[in-house]
């Protein structure tokens, strides 16, 4: 791209309301998966553009909030656009590469969220999450938008020109990936197309209006117009998706059950319960093919090796759709109130979305499971076939493209109800 070219891209640009698909709407639902920030949270927002998300996150979460981009025009937007709102000392502009976050501002543990809405793709999913975690204050939190597949099949048309601007994959290699990289999954979103709208439009509208004949103008309506006939074509192929993701915590490795386990197992969960009824329960869930899972029985590990908590997913129905049970949840006495049984479930949960598990039940305490994202049942319609609080019986929906079953829950025999 010529220096030209560059400029008239760039003068397309400027003072667009987005630099990207997305919508207060959808930054408002990413921040509410993140769960819980302190009360004045600590934000850095990668690739901002001219701010949407900053002024957003700044306004309405109470953040202090450290915007970064290259570009310096669009920084300026944002310090305007602070200061009219009355947000100028909760917003701090950056001039820096992304790619090369150093020097003040940018330590190890400094922020509580990290934050990228249609900017990762510059770097790369897997290398923005490898290279930013680094960032996260403990228990912190971090949000990225990438271009994903949403077709198992995407068109020739579609993929000559994605695999020239940044190639995509499906929402799940995505998710794995950032499994991979050792964070925990608590939110994918799919964003709606109507997000496209809140980008594109105001785009096109400038494409009609820009004056060709400035230098380097053709090749950037070039561009430009061809991305947006792509999107008309193509659009049902390929969007946009939010992942809220917080890394793993170090203190408790996280794996599958192995056969060598289960004794170990059993006397996790006898410990934790009054009587021996859970850990019987498991021993009986294992012989139940109907029922277990193999693969979605997990243990977190103490750092000498034992067996500090674990958790259980097993197969139940919702009316006739398939659905998991998340039970029993068990940490050893001696470990309990320091993080092994939240790790535990975080990674059961993340194994059951990497096989394509879309919908989990818990029936349990209405103070603790909510920080994983689990939310009343009764709200989708499910109900327990047994009279139980209706803040304790609990759903979590792990793919919001798979319409949610309503009806009543159907556990394994083993549960007796």
């Amino acid at each position: 791209m010529t220096d030209h070219t560059y400029n008239a891209f760039f003068e397309l640009h400027h003072r667009l309301p987005r630099q990207s698909p997305g919508s207060d709407a959808t930054t408002r639902r990413l921040l509410a998966m993140a769960g819980s920030l302190p009360d004045r949270p600590r934000v850095l927002d990668l690739g901002c553009g001219p701010g949407r998300a900053s002024l957003l996150l700044a306004a309405e979460a109470g953040a202090e909030v450290t915007a970064v981009d290259l570009h310096q025009p669009f920084l300026d937007e944002l310090t305007e656009a602070a200061g009219a709102r009355g947000l100028g000392d909760r917003i701090r502009t950056v001039r820096a590469d992304m790619a090369d976050l150093v020097g003040p501002g940018f330590d190890d543990g400094s922020y509580d969220l990290v934050w990228a809405e249609g900017s990762a793709y510059i770097i790369g999913f897997d290398t923005a999450l490898r290279d930013w975690q680094r960032l996260l204050a403990p228990g912190g939190t971090m949000v990225v938008t990438d271009c994903v597949w949403t077709t198992g099949s995407p068109s020739a048309g579609a993929r000559a020109f994605w695999d020239r601007q940044a190639p995509l994959r499906p929402v799940a290699e995505n998710t794995a990936a950032a499994v991979e990289a050792g964070c925990h999954v608590l939110g994918v979103l799919v964003q709606p197309d109507s997000d496209w709208d809140e980008y594109y439009v105001p785009l096109a509208d400038r494409v009609a209006a820009a004056d060709p004949s400035a230098p380097g103008m053709p090749e950037a309506l070039a561009a430009t117009r061809e991305e947006l006939e792509v999107r008309r074509r193509h659009g049902s192929e390929y969007g946009y998706a939010g992942y809220v993701l917080r890394p793993s915590d170090p203190r408790w490795r996280t794996r599958p059950e192995t056969a060598a386990d289960r004794d170990a197992v059993h006397g996790v969960v006898a410990a934790a319960f009054p009587t021996r009824a859970e850990a019987d329960l498991v021993d009986a869930l294992r012989t139940d093919p109907g029922a277990w899972l193999p693969g979605l029985s997990y243990v977190a590990e103490a750092p000498d090796g034992s067996v500090a908590a674990h958790a259980l997913l097993t197969r139940c129905l919702v009316g006739n759709a398939p659905a998991l049970a998340l039970a029993p949840v068990a940490t050893a006495p001696h470990h309990q109130r320091a993080g092994a049984g939240r790790a535990v479930v975080r990674a059961v949960l993340d194994a059951a979305r990497l096989r394509g598990e879309s919908l989990v039940l818990v029936l349990g305490h209405p103070g603790y499971y909510p920080a994983f994202g689990f939310e009343p049942a009764s709200r989708s319609g499910i109900r327990p076939g047994f009279e139980v609080p209706d803040e304790a019986m609990m759903a979590l929906v792990l793919d919001d493209s798979v319409p949610v079953p309503t009806g009543v829950i159907r556990y394994p025999a083993a549960f007796g109800v």
